[in-house]
């Protein structure tokens, strides 16, 4: 196949995007794949350009405003569809803002370029995390409950309660989210949240173990379970830096409640219609009860990045991973061109 990496981006998980391009574009050339790596800022890269981001990680803290104002304001419409005519198929590496919220999926759709992952209504619907609740609770799945910004003091304490989470409703990494413990600082975090999107959630906070199942076409792959080492939250340093979290997989779960989990996680991808491959991520309570917490469209796609890991915990390698996303998008298009004849 001739595949096309797109990474980059302009929003603040930019730096994972490129980290997730890189190691995805090494790893479909190990397996054969004719590749080319295409950053939305700089257009397409040298063999030395990849390997000095291969080398670099990601930085201990997202980009910073300055930087990705600039960003914004060269990258424009954040692709030009001639690089990607000739290839059968883009590999989507993006992360957060117009990579994963159906912007850029909207764009390839018009153009009638084939991607991977899920199309424009998949990826709104999850990037817009009260739209995805309101899906999930429509479809039964047990989620934290949550109140939008400007809210009543007297209902989120009533409703919510306290520790209560802050955050972006449109966001990732957990950018700008904050875990409230006095009532007094929820005004500040609120105004943190806001610095990074323009509507804000304040949601419920599920104390107990976090888990996370990645999605490969119909297939839950294995169950995960994060340790946190040096925050009470899965937060940014926690997800990027190294020994930043203890991540096993698989977790230690009785059968039916992995099993339980799969299930859940399998009826939230098909909620929320996405498409390819997902990772789903939850909260066990105290009781033993799980809670949807977000589902991921475009999660991080480093060799260690938990959908790797989950899909590895049941045999298979991150270059056979990244090729079959690559073939079930082929299969998309192939079906749909057959059945428009």
């Amino acid at each position: 196949m001739k595949i096309a990496v797109l990474f980059g981006g302009n929003s603040s998980e930019r730096d994972v995007s490129i980290a997730s391009g890189a190691q995805v574009a090494k790893a479909l050339r190990k397996v054969g794949h004719q590749v080319i790596a295409v950053d939305t800022f700089r257009g397409i890269l040298s063999d030395k350009e990849q390997e000095t981001l291969l080398a670099r990680g990601v930085a201990p803290a997202p980009p910073n405003e300055r930087d990705l104002m600039v960003i914004k304001a060269k990258t424009g419409a954040i692709v030009q569809p001639s690089y990607f005519v000739d290839a059968d198929v883009v590999f989507l590496a993006l992360h957060g803002g117009t990579g994963e919220d159906g912007t850029i999926q909207a764009v390839f759709d018009a153009a009638d370029i084939c991607y991977t992952g899920s199309n424009q209504v998949g990826s709104a619907a999850a990037m817009d995390k009260d739209l995805a609740k309101r899906l999930l609770v429509a479809a039964g799945v047990p989620t934290p409950r949550w109140l939008m910004a400007p809210a009543d003091s007297d209902l989120v304490i009533q409703q919510l309660g306290l520790p209560l989470v802050v955050k972006p409703n449109k966001q990732g990494s957990t950018v700008g989210l904050t875990v409230v413990k006095e009532f007094e600082r929820v005004g500040e975090a609120i105004a943190e949240a806001y610095r990074h999107d323009d509507e804000v959630m304040l949601e419920q906070y599920i104390p107990g173990r976090e888990f996370t199942v990645g999605i490969l076409g119909s297939r839950a792959l294995a169950v995960g379970e994060i340790i946190p080492k040096y925050a009470e939250i899965f937060d940014y340093q926690s997800k990027y830096q190294a020994d930043g979290a203890e991540e096993i997989f698989p977790a230690d779960l009785a059968p039916e409640k992995t099993r339980k989990l799969q299930e859940l996680a399998l009826r939230i991808h098909r909620a929320l219609k996405l498409r390819d491959y997902s990772r789903i991520d939850f909260r066990m309570d105290r009781s033993g009860e799980f809670w949807c917490l977000e589902a991921n469209t475009l999660p991080g796609m480093t060799a260690r990045s938990l959908l790797p890991q989950s899909a590895a915990a049941v045999g298979i390698t991150f270059p056979a991973l990244c090729e079959e996303i690559c073939r079930l998008a082929l299969s998309r298009q192939k079906s749909s061109v057959r059945k428009s004849r």
